[in-house]
Order: C-alpha cells, then sequence, then structure tokens
C-alpha cells in the first residue's frame, strides 16, 4: 500500500531546507575576513569562491527543472541533502583555494536543487493556493539571512573559529534531512504535461519576458542588499541593521502574503512592490542617520513580495511550462545577479572617482558614491513599473 502524502511535513522540510540555503549567503559573508586571514587570498580570490555559489545554484535550478518529470521532487531533495552535506564537510575540511572553490559551488548547487524541488513541490501540493504558499515557503529566505547573520556575529564575536559557523548549518540540514526520508512525494509536480511540452511552450512571449524581467527584480532586492555594507558604510546608518531590518520585514511580509495576493492578485502585487522598491531605493539615496531606516522599510515593503511572486506568477499564467519554468525563472534571477553584480561594483568605482574630481575627500567620497550607486540602482524599480503596468492591463483584457 502507498504511503500517504504529508504535505504539511513536506513544506516544514522545504522551509528548513530553504533555511539552509539563507543561512549560507550570511555566514559566508560573515566569515570573509577569517577566511582571508587564514589562507592570505586576496579579494579577487574570495570573489572567485563567492561566484562558485552563484554558478551552481542556476545549474542545479535548470537541471533540475528539465529532469523534474523524470526525476520528481523526492530525488531532488535527497540530491540538494547529499549536496547540502558534501559541501558543508568539504567547506570545513578545506586547506586551500581550490577546495573551497569546490565546496562552494557544491553547496550552490544544493541551494538551486532545494529550489528546483521545493517551488513546483509547493504549488502542486497547494494547488489551490500557490502564490500564498510560495511567499510563506519564501519567507525563509530572509528569515535565514537573519538567523545566519545573527550566528555568525555572535560566534565572531565569541572567537569561534569559521570553521565551526559553518558546522553549525550541519544541525539544520540533518533535521531536513530525516524530515523528508521516508515520506511519500506527489510524482509529478505543478505539471499534467510532458518535458517536451514543457519546453515548446517557453517559446512564449511572456515567458521571455519574464526570464528577463526576473533579473531586474533579482537586482532590485538582492543587489541592493549585497552591496548594502559598500553602499550605506558612510551613511551613518550601521549597513548590518539596515539589512537586517530589511530581511526582517521580508519575513513577516511573507508570512502574511495571502490577503494581499488575494487582494492585488500576482500582477498587482508585482507592480505596487515596483513602485515601494523604487521610492525606497531613492528614499535611500537621499536619506542619512536615522532616516536611513524609514527609507529601508520602504524599500522592503517593495522587495518582500518580488521573487516568490513571480514565480507564482509563472506557476499560474504559464502552468504549461510546468516545473521547468519555475525553475529557469528562478535561475534567471541569480544568473542575472551574477551579471549585474559586477556592474553595481563599477558603478560604486565610477562615482568614486567623480567625487574626487569634484574635490570631495574621505567619508564624503564614499557617501556621495554610494548615494549616487542607489539613483542608478533605482532606474531597476522604475522598468519594472512600466512592464508589470502594461502586464496588468494584458491580464485584465487576455489573461484569466
Amino acid at each position: 500500500m502507498s504511503k500517504t502524502i504529508n504535505p504539511d511535513r513536506l513544506f516544514a522540510a522545504c522551509c528548513i531546507a530553504l533555511i539552509v540555503t539563507a543561512m549560507t549567503f550570511a555566514i559566508r559573508a560573515g566569515i570573509l575576513s577569517q577566511l582571508s586571514a587564514s589562507f592570505q587570498f586576496s579579494d579577487t580570490e574570495l570573489g572567485w569562491i563567492n561566484s562558485m555559489a552563484f554558478l551552481g545554484f542556476p545549474v542545479a535550478m535548470m537541471v533540475g527543472g528539465l529532469l523534474y518529470n523524470s526525476l520528481g521532487a523526492r530525488t531532488l531533495m535527497y540530491l540538494a541533502f547529499a549536496s547540502h552535506l558534501l559541501g558543508l564537510i568539504l567547506t570545513i575540511t578545506a586547506d586551500g583555494f581550490w577546495t573551497l572553490l569546490i565546496s562552494t559551488f557544491f553547496i550552490g548547487f544544493a541551494n538551486g536543487s532545494v529550489e528546483a524541488a521545493a517551488n513546483p513541490l509547493i504549488a502542486d501540493i497547494y494547488h489551490t493556493n500557490k502564490t500564498t504558499k510560495l511567499n510563506k515557503f519564501h519567507m525563509w529566505f530572509p528569515g535565514g539571512i537573519v538567523i545566519g547573520a545573527l550566528i555568525s556575529t555572535l560566534m565572531t564575536k565569541l572567537g569561534m573559529d569559521w570553521q565551526m559557523q559553518i558546522a553549525v548549518m550541519l544541525v539544520p540540514t540533518v533535521i531536513y534531512g530525516v524530515m523528508i526520508f521516508g515520506q511519500a512525494f506527489p510524482e509529478m509536480a505543478n505539471s499534467e504535461t510532458s518535458t517536451k511540452n514543457n519546453l515548446l511552450a517557453l517559446i512564449s512571449p511572456l515567458f521571455i519576458l519574464m526570464m528577463i524581467t526576473m533579473s531586474f527584480t533579482a537586482a532590485t532586492e538582492l543587489g541592493t542588499q549585497q552591496w548594502v555594507e559598500r553602499i550605506l558604510g558612510a551613511s551613518g546608518a550601521h549597513p548590518m541593521l539596515i539589512l537586517a531590518l530589511i530581511t526582517g520585514l521580508m519575513a513577516v511580509g511573507r508570512y502574511f502574503a495571502g490577503p494581499v495576493i488575494h487582494a492585488l492578485n500576482p500582477v498587482g502585487v508585482l507592480l505596487v512592490s515596483s513602485v515601494l522598491a523604487a521610492v525606497g531605493i531613492y528614499l535611500m539615496s537621499m536619506a542619512s542617520g536615522g532616516m536611513m531606516y524609514i527609507a529601508a522599510i520602504v524599500f522592503a515593503l517593495g522587495v518582500m513580495y518580488f521573487w516568490p511572486t513571480m514565480i507564482g506568477f509563472v506557476s499560474e499564467y504559464l502552468p504549461k511550462t510546468g516545473a521547468l519554468g519555475m525553475s529557469l525563472v528562478g535561475g534567471a534571477g541569480m544568473l542575472g545577479m551574477g551579471i549585474w553584480n559586477p556592474i553595481i561594483g563599477g558603478w560604486i568605482d565610477s562615482e568614486k572617482a567623480k567625487a574626487v574630481e569634484n574635490g570631495l575627500t574621505g567619508v564624503a567620497v564614499e557617501l556621495a558614491a554610494g548615494q549616487a550607486t542607489l539613483t542608478n540602482l533605482a532606474v531597476l524599480p522604475v522598468i519594472l513599473i512600466f512592464i508589470f503596468a502594461g502586464l496588468f492591463i494584458f491580464r485584465k483584457k487576455y489573461m484569466k
């Protein structure tokens, strides 16, 4: 007799796996200085190590999306667990650049496997409430960043080495592993069609638009957060507190996403989010001191629904793309970050040079460069406003 599927247990396991994913981002950021001191790495070498996580993630999502109909959520979640375990252990035992490069790729691959399995799995087991449950699932990415950042900060202050900080993540990894092994999974997720039909459905102007748009939403959300210390370091506000405030609000907002999604529908949510994100970044570009925290709240309200609602949009309005479509859109977001990161870094360098030419010195250079970079970043959500406004009109006329 086949086992009965336990949706709540599977959902909880997916959430814990996403917490591990987020903790890898936060704790890796927190131990960069220790890694540099331990191995005498240059910033370029640290950059290459970090880039492996951004490479492994989309590779896993795209491969997982293509093979989902053959492998199913169970196999991909098992693969995520094994890759997390392997990546973390290899990191703890690493003795140099190449071993850290390999271990970080495995961790990134594990993180992508979690999303490749969990997004379509959740869309399937909560078929009538997809976008709301996806938002509740994705609340644990910002939530996990807060958890990881606090753990890393505390352990660093207690003088604990970077290996111990990595080892902490083995605990939630083992927990979600125990929760998934032996459980019944749906045979398919979010798709009653074949992979061939999924591929044919990708040849759609709307899907291609969403792939491109995902890079803009990801850069608006993750780009601003990833560069928060470099951009806001001279603003008079504490960058890590700003990051904690933003991610904390995002976690809460995603948990209570249901009423918002039902009131505005996914397209409406994306449109309103773009407006708030643009206003938030613009306010941050002018604020300093305590006002920066107010501006950060507006920004958090703007970006909190971007990632899960984009995936929910594909699931609801492009269902024939199946798990493959959801995975490719998520992968496009992370690949987009790989493209936008050097662009954002270039903006900072360029604006610093301009500030020096204008006669500024010291902290004033950092402040001017940060504010100008934020002004450049604000262009992305402004572009999104026009895209989602058009989609909103299109949805009213042609979409269910």
